[in-house]
């Protein structure tokens, strides 16, 4: 199976929510079990791809927590929209399986409730 490419939002799922106005005057509260499972899909070879809606001049700023918290990835997108998030990809009429999926975890829980055997990553 070829590697997979794996989106993750920042705020509410690595880090506890927090309003933009805070990011500078707070710290960040990493999530349970995020970094490791982060460092697992990387050290899979799985390419992980961080998108947040923190507006771009940010950029240092969020760098910096997520170094500070052991937070690796190959990407990171900025500045999307707040709003619900679609994944679209076509499908290998030669190969089964869906090839866009989407995960919704509730906010600020981590990763601790998810059992990822169920995902072919």
């Amino acid at each position: 199976m070829k590697n997979s490419t794996i989106f993750c939002d920042i705020d509410g799922t690595i880090f506890k929510y927090r309003k933009f106005e805070t990011y500078q005057s707070t710290q960040p509260e990493l999530l349970p079990k995020v970094r490791e499972q982060i460092s697992q899909w990387r050290k899979d070879g799985h390419m992980v791809i961080l998108t947040t809606a923190r507006p771009e001049n940010l950029f240092s700023h969020t760098i910096k927590e997520l170094s500070n918290n052991g937070i690796e990835f190959d990407k990171l997108i900025m500045g999307i929209e707040r709003g619900p998030r679609y994944l679209i990809n076509d499908m290998d009429p030669n190969k089964p399986g869906e090839r866009a999926i989407g995960i919704n975890l509730n906010r600020d829980e981590g990763f601790s409730n998810v059992d990822w055997s169920g995902y072919e990553f």
